[in-house]
């Protein structure tokens, strides 16, 4: 699909994306390319959060949820971080994310008035996912210097499961911003991964955390959290735009986004929904600006992004 910006009635500039709807059949939806390769980022944390948990995390839901997110860094993030940590006898300094300052704007404004001029690693977005591996690693007595090397035995079964879920091997292996290895990914294989997640009870814990606590998995009122609290469903969004989305007893939704504009995700997911028959009259009113978010102009309304013409 194609998104358009348009201001005053002018299209100014457009976004190609990619989505594809996986079943038990198979791809049945789908527009763009959705056989080009690109990394899958955070999209995979759910996947993950699977591998740590069946390798001894040991975590709660409310945990678990936080191992699969891209946290905001708000107090109550980081506060269950730290104890994660410290029930496996660890400290920020095992966290091999790099330092950095929170996600949100009001999460850093919180922790600079409270006099915090350096970043931490327990503040990254990802610090939940790497101590859920940090614990797995404690409980296998793996080794926890070298946990983000592609070698390691938990990233090595971290890479097949994507392998699995995905019908790809993932080559060639890069580098996510938080350290960790990370594999490449098709749309069509993001929705196949995330049909996987939304019905194979391999993943139910997963999936139930997600759900029950969709405001951990990355902040409230975002793409993530929106279609958690609407439907029975998870959503994961990715670095460079790219989103997979499981319903519970129901299809995976890719979306990628080639220019890594975010806004045009929620957009081409929405109409998805929509054009799937799963849009309610409900929640089509409360998902109207992820659905046709806003352009501004000196801080009123212009115009909007749009689905371009035609159907997928």
């Amino acid at each position: 699909m194609r998104v358009a910006e348009t201001r005053n009635g002018v299209v100014e500039g457009g976004h190609d994306l990619s989505v594809a709807v996986f079943d038990t059949d198979g791809v049945i939806l789908s527009s763009g390319d959705i056989d080009r390769p690109f990394y899958i980022r955070s999209s995979a944390k759910p996947f993950q959060a699977a591998v740590s948990q069946l390798n001894g995390a040991d975590l709660d839901p409310l945990r678990l949820a936080l191992a699969a997110a891209s946290h905001q860094g708000f107090p109550v993030h980081i506060a269950m971080v730290e104890v994660m940590l410290d029930e496996a006898g660890l400290d920020s300094s095992d966290l091999g994310c790099p330092p950095s300052f929170p996600a949100s704007s009001s999460a850093r404004d919180l922790v600079i008035r409270a006099g915090f001029d350096q970043p931490s690693s327990l503040w990254h977005n990802c610090s939940g996912k790497h101590a859920a591996m940090l614990r797995a690693c404690v409980a296998n007595g793996w080794d926890l210097e070298t946990y983000l090397d592609p070698g390691h035995p938990l990233q090595k079964s971290v890479a097949e499961m994507l392998a699995v879920v995905t019908a790809r091997p993932g080559d060639p292996v890069g580098i996510d911003g938080c350290g960790a290895p990370v594999t490449t990914v098709t749309t069509e294989g993001l929705a196949r991964a995330f049909h996987r997640l939304g019905n194979d009870p391999a993943f139910s814990d997963v999936f139930i955390a997600m759900h029950r606590y969709p405001g951990m998995t990355r902040g409230v009122g975002m793409v993530d959290d929106t279609v958690a609290r609407w439907w029975n469903a998870v959503a994961k969004i990715g670095a460079i735009g790219c989103l997979g989305v499981a319903l519970g007893d129901g299809v995976g939704i890719a979306v990628k986004s080639w220019d890594g504009t975010e806004p045009a995700i929620g957009v081409v997911l929405m109409e998805t929904l929509r054009r799937i028959g799963l849009m309610t009259t409900a929640a089509e009113a409360a998902v109207a600006d992820l659905a046709n978010p806003p352009v501004l102009g000196g801080g009123q309304q212009v115009g909007r992004l749009e689905i371009m013409g035609g159907s997928p």
